[in-house]
């Protein structure tokens, strides 16, 4: 009977509008240390796999590379992140520095707070329940992207 019930709505807006409301409780936690989510998670991810070339990084992150350049840009002003020579004289390297490191930890126990009021907030069954329904859908949407090449 379960082909009976249809889905009602758009999965698309219900996701953004999940994606939007778990970002601002993010940034309510994460706002304090000057970064927003999207350049904790990039700091986070130039911290633990640099120095690599933005390419790499831009495919371990999943996103495009002007996305990557975009957000990488106010990480180097600030000091946080540094663009050096590659391994040729075409390429580019990207590596935390010591403050990028240091900015890193404070926004990394700003996340974790997050992490926990959001567990306490939803329930770790139901946060479980999320991440692993996320899990199923992402990989059942890239086995789909594959076979449509």
């Amino acid at each position: 009977m379960l082909d009976a019930v249809k889905p009602q709505g758009c999965t698309n807006l219900k996701l953004r509008q999940l994606s939007r409301a778990v970002t601002r409780h993010y940034d309510a936690y994460v706002a304090p240390t000057g970064l927003k989510n999207s350049q904790y998670s990039l700091l986070s991810h130039v911290v633990l796999l640099g120095p690599l070339r933005p390419t790499d990084l831009a495919a371990r992150m999943k996103i495009d590379a002007s996305t990557l350049t975009r957000n990488l840009h106010p990480l180097v002003v600030a000091g946080w992140v540094a663009q050096g020579p590659g391994e040729d004289a075409r390429s580019r390297s990207i590596s935390a520095t010591e403050a990028g490191r240091a900015k890193r930890a404070e926004a990394q126990r700003a996340w974790k707070q997050a992490q926990l009021a959001l567990n306490a907030r939803l329930g770790n069954e139901r946060v479980l329940a999320l991440h692993a329904l996320i899990d199923d859908c992402l990989e059942a949407l890239d086995v789909s992207e594959s076979d449509d090449e």
